[in-house]
């Protein structure tokens, strides 16, 4: 029996999806989430604001 378009892309998707600061993120996820080029000044402003804001600070930009 032949496998159906639809049925392929179920099988690829993950079993459990995440959004938010559920799962570890570095300060160049953080700066990519925003929409803005990686540059050394965001990485360093993304990384205090992890300081300050842990989890946060990624939610904002993640459903």
């Amino acid at each position: 029996m032949k496998e159906s378009p639809e049925d392929a892309s179920t099988t690829s998707r993950p079993r459990r999806l995440y959004t938010g600061g559920e799962r570890p993120y570095d300060p160049e996820d953080l700066v990519m989430a925003s929409g803005r080029d990686v540059t050394p000044e965001r990485i360093e402003r993304a990384k205090r604001l992890m300081e300050k804001e842990g989890a946060a600070a990624v939610e904002r930009y993640l459903p």
